[in-house]
């Protein structure tokens, strides 16, 4: 909603607009200013969602703040895109004109989304900042009718462009893989036993062998078609849960031995390789990161 009247004239200027609307789960809110001289932000609320912020103009200047530590200080440019984990502590200082959409969305929106659409496996959402977007800018300039009169605004639209977000989001930054030809894929009873047996057994024994049986192939054409369905073999799709489960852990302070055991991993030099060999660094490096440094993402 705007800035309530009746606030001074001095008071008034030192903060940003804000128009809100909400459709289900999701809020989406659009913040804009034309001015130098904001005040610095609130603290953002901790929650178990996460922010897509989309910037509608360059933007030129800030400060961004996580657990209280400066970890950013610039801008982005039109059409850039931002994801932030609200599971942390974030404030921002805007020090120039900008113009922003930002998505709040609970993490259990997405994987009720993913899950509906037979994709259990989602786990999270990659940490991205100043990626140019067009599909997200676009989406974003499609509520802006709606945001600018939230009361009259057509909620089955707002919903429709919010699946819309979720089903980029997923596939783009979350790595799930819908394929446009059915043909030859597994039957949707098969990718939800598939993935749900896996995700059950992603840090336990088992053969894929007998996984193919409970869908009633062999295991040669099980692989094909399971690979058609997810865009990857049985064994990447693990080894990519795996990680995507040792990131999760390593934003806490669980010692890395005991992230690997309960991960799937032998021990914690073999989890290492493996995910140095997909993410371009260590373990230790990824926690580093981001837990003291943070990824620069705009609010």
């Amino acid at each position: 909603m705007a800035l309530q009247a009746g606030l001074g004239a001095s008071e008034r200027t030192l903060r940003p607009t804000v128009k809100r609307i909400s459709a289900g789960d999701i809020t989406v809110t659009r913040t804009f200013s034309d001015r130098f001289d904001l005040d610095l932000g609130p603290l953002i609320p901790v929650a178990d969602a996460f922010n897509v912020i989309v910037q509608m103009r360059d933007f030129e200047a800030h400060r961004l703040w996580r657990r209280g530590e400066l970890v950013y200080e610039g801008g982005h440019s039109k059409a850039s895109l931002a994801i932030t984990d609200l599971r942390d502590q974030w404030q921002c200082h805007h020090l120039s004109p900008f113009d922003n959409v930002r998505f709040h969305i609970p993490f259990a929106c997405m994987r009720a989304f993913t899950e509906r659409a037979g994709r259990g496996e989602y786990v999270s959402l990659s940490s991205v900042q100043g990626y140019v977007d067009p599909v997200m800018f676009g989406l974003a300039q499609a509520l802006l009718p709606s945001l600018e009169e939230p009361d009259r605004a057509n909620l089955l639209f707002v919903e429709q462009i919010n699946l819309a977000a979720l089903a980029h989001l997923s596939q783009t930054y979350g790595g799930l893989h819908f394929p446009v030809d059915k043909k030859g894929t597994l039957a949707p009873w098969q990718e939800r036993l598939a993935t749900d047996f896996l995700v059950a057994h992603f840090n336990k024994a088992f053969s894929i062998g007998d996984l193919a049986a409970q869908c009633e192939l062999s295991r040669s054409y099980f692989n094909k078609a399971f690979k058609e369905s997810f865009g990857r073999t049985p064994s990447r799709w693990l080894t990519e849960y795996r990680i995507a489960r040792v990131k999760e852990c390593l934003l806490q302070d669980t010692p890395l031995a005991e992230v690997a055991i309960h991960c799937g991993f032998a021990d914690q030099s073999h989890m290492t390789r493996v995910f140095t060999s997909q993410t371009a660094e260590t373990p230790a490096r990824f926690r580093k990161k981001n837990r003291s440094v943070g990824v620069a993402v705009d609010q």
